[in-house]
Parts: structure tokens; sequence; C-alpha cells
């Protein structure tokens, strides 16, 4: 079974879930917040990705945090993977990151502001895993489909669509939930809503991302309710210590909830 079939393999027809820390801390963080997430899926028959960034390369200050050292966090992803049985994935940021971070992950995640670059597009899709293609802020659901073109036509048909906000304004971000309709209608990949970074706030004065996480269950209930195939939520033990985009992260102690009521809409969705 390939990456794209096992997101699919839900035997209730649920969805599936890509969620985890925005960056690797450590090994201890990442097997305890996959140790958490991984029963529940299970319990909930919700396909499960282990997330996490090994590397943040669009940080807002040259100070802010960007990771533990490359093959060090690719590694904890590799073993949160063999440990839980379970893919994982990461985002890269030039065509040169494809082949090394596809030697330790199932599912390379092409970041929203080079959905557009098409030597990274082709570099990921090359390798074979899955690609995820984030959808520009910057950037109309119709125009998702050249995008996608471009994994296809470089041999690779294990690729997925994830919308995540559009530019509002300087500070802010809206979800135009007809998008996702629309990048279904596209073609036959997975159109996936990320709700955590949806609710960020770029750029505020003090040159830190902030957000409202308090949004995030009316995010990902309108997602579930349009069709969205997959959600992606970052989430933390402590956000407020995370160290990269914790102010938009959800608490790690509130996911189990929020996935039940997740799959009660979706299932009673099912229904009709």
């Amino acid at each position: 079974m390939n990456t794209l079939q096992y997101l699919k393999s839900s035997p209730t027809d649920n969805f599936f879930l890509l969620a985890g820390p925005c960056v690797i801390e450590g090994e201890e963080m990442a097997l305890d917040i996959a140790a958490q997430i991984v029963p529940v899926c299970r319990k909930l028959n919700i396909p499960y990705v282990f997330k996490g960034s090994y590397r943040k390369a669009n940080r807002s200050r040259v100070d802010s945090f960007t990771g533990i050292g490359d093959e060090k966090a690719l590694k904890i992803l590799r073993k949160v993977g063999r440990e839980f049985d379970i893919p994982v994935v990461t985002d890269i940021h030039e065509a040169a990151e494809a082949e090394m971070a596809a030697e330790y992950v199932d599912i390379l995640q092409i970041p929203a502001f080079l959905c557009r670059q098409t030597d990274l597009l082709v570099a990921a899709a090359r390798t074979g895993k899955m690609v995820n293609i984030k959808k520009g802020q910057f950037l109309a659901p119709e125009s998702m489909r050249f995008a996608v073109q471009k994994v296809i036509d470089s041999g690779n048909n294990q690729v997925a669509v994830t919308e995540r906000g559009t530019t509002f304004g300087y500070g802010d971000l809206v979800v135009d939930y007809r998008g996702i309709p629309v990048m279904k209608q596209d073609g036959e990949v997975p159109v996936i809503l990320d709700v955590t970074h949806s609710l960020q706030q770029p750029n505020t004065a003090g040159g830190v991302t902030g957000g409202r996480p308090e949004l995030i269950e009316t995010i990902a209930r309108a997602g579930i309710a349009v069709g969205a195939d997959g959600l992606f939520i970052e989430t933390h033990r402590n956000p407020a210590v995370a160290k990269s985009d914790g102010a938009n992260m959800l608490r790690l102690d509130l996911l189990e909830d929020l996935l039940r009521k997740l799959t009660d809409i979706r299932m009673t969705i099912n229904a009709f």
C-alpha cells in the first residue's frame, strides 16, 4: 500500500490527519506527541501521518529558531515513523533537499510560498514519495491544478493539495471554503485543510507570527462540512513554549475531543 492509498484507507471513510509539532525540537517531544495521537486516531479510524519540520526556512527574523540540525531532525522523524508504524511528512525548501529528505520520510511537503517553484516540485516528484503542495496565500484555488500537473507530468501520481488561507490585508488570513470543492473538482487528488496555519497572523510588529487558536474548532468543523479529505493540525503539549508557531497551535490535550467532534460531523455527512 502506498502512502496515498493509506490516507484513503479508513474503513469508515473518515478524514485523515497530518499532525505534530511545527518543528522537531528533540526526540523525546516528537515521540511523546506521536504516542498521544496514534491511539486516538486508531480508535476513531483516522489514518494518521506524523508531521514535523526538520528545519524552518521561512522565518520573520534572522534570530528565529530554525531547527536542531537537519540530519538529527530527519533521523528523529524516521524513528517516529518506524516506532509507531505510521507515515511521516516534512517540508522541503530547495530542490537539492528533496532527495535527502526522501531517505527519511514518506511525504514531502511544499511550503505555500514555494508552490509555483517548478524545480522544487519536479525534484520532489522524482523521489517517488508522495508530494503535498500547500496552496500559496496569494493563489486562486483554480491555479493549483498547474502545480499538481507538474508533479504528475514528472511521473508521480501521489499528490495532494492543502488549503492554508489567503492573505487578507497585511496581517491576517481568511479561508475561502469554496476553494476546497473547487480543488477537489480539478482532479483525483485529496484536498487537505491546514487548520492551524489558516489562523496565523503573519509578521506582527514584534517580528513573531501571531494567531487565533481559539478558532481552531470553528475552522476545522467548516472544513469537514464542505468536504475536506484531510486535516493538518500543528500541536504541542505547551504551545506557549513551542520554538516555532506556538501562537496558532492546538494544545495537545485538546486534540482528542476535537477529533471526536469532527468524526461525528464526517459520519453525519456520510449518511446523506
